[in-house]
């Protein structure tokens, strides 16, 4: 590994600072994502037709919805009718959940997609990946990107080198060829979650020494970032909603519980059983447990087998 230099293969696994004790396996990837909203009928709209989402399942007041092809639910909208849509800031909780797109033509293609619909969204090169970013119609933060090959990571030391700067829109929207945007494509993914907290040390001693995190990059401002398996990062932290931040009531569109699979069931015992002893109260359900950071924000810890 060179300094500030490109990740080779062998090195992938060999950056960031490992968990103290018990590290996440290798295989450790995030799930779906529940979020409370005011109308399913709203969101549905901005899902299908404007990110390209297929409803699995509508039951009640739930909706299900995933990528071409099948597999697995990515986003399940759960309405509470009259919820208050999420502030920009001020609320501890998700600051985005990150839609990961198979390659880079991919996202050029949506680009191009969004601006047709009049949809203007951020948009920044973190050096790891090329990231849109949006906001749902109740306010909820959302990104989509495409992460570039890890040969083209670097590192300093043993930092993962991850910036925010000016994305090539021009050069995006040239990689999709020209095709049309159809829909999420078959591969996508949830890649990652970020979240608003209130303490960046306390925020470490829960994700990187309870629950098993290596923190990947530690010197951007006001953040920090984990991951399991060499990956950039499955779960990044802030403090940037502010001192004064509080968790959403009951009555505000949220992010309810996202999900961290593990790959095997023993693994999720495993962790479970970390967590309890660390003092952390671990809620039983049919995939696993839920387990709450210390500002109330539920992880389901799930096996994949």
């Amino acid at each position: 590994m060179t300094d500030a230099g490109g990740i080779g293969q062998a090195d992938a696994h060999r950056f960031g600072i490992p968990a103290p004790v018990h590290r996440l396996p290798g295989g450790t990837r995030v799930g779906g994502v529940r979020l409370q909203v005011a109308d399913l009928d709203r969101s549905l709209e901005a899902y299908r037709a404007t990110l390209g989402f297929e409803v699995l399942e509508r039951e009640g007041g739930r909706l299900r919805l995933g990528a071409e092809g099948g597999g697995p639910p990515l986003i399940e909208l759960i309405e509470r009718p009259k919820s208050r849509p999420a502030p920009r800031f001020g609320r501890l909780g998700l600051y985005h959940f990150a839609i990961l797109l198979p390659n880079r033509e991919a996202l050029g293609r949506i680009l191009v997609h969004l601006r047709r619909r009049s949809v203007s969204p951020g948009m920044s090169d973190h050096g790891v990946s090329e990231a849109l970013y949006l906001r749902d119609p109740d306010g909820l933060g959302i990104e989509i990107y495409a992460d570039r090959p890890r040969d083209r990571w670097s590192v300093r030391g043993s930092e993962l080198q991850m910036d925010t700067k000016p994305l090539d829109e021009v050069d995006v929207i040239a990689a999709s060829d020209g095709r049309p945007w159809t829909g999420m494509p078959d591969g996508t993914t949830i890649g990652h979650i970020h979240l608003h907290v209130g303490d960046l040390e306390l925020a470490r001693e829960f994700y990187h020494s309870d629950l098993g995190f290596d923190v990947t990059a530690w010197t951007y401002s006001g953040a920090l970032f984990f991951s399991a398996g060499g990956y950039h990062h499955h779960l990044g932290v802030n403090t940037w909603a502010g001192t004064d931040a509080r968790t959403p009531g009951d009555d505000e569109a949220r992010l309810l519980s996202w999900d961290l699979i593990l790959p095997t069931a023993s693994d999720v015992h495993a962790v479970i059983a970390r967590l309890e002893q660390a003092g952390h109260q671990a809620i039983d359900d049919d995939t696993g447990g839920l387990v709450a950071d210390p500002w109330g924000t539920f992880t389901r810890i799930a096996s994949a087998s």
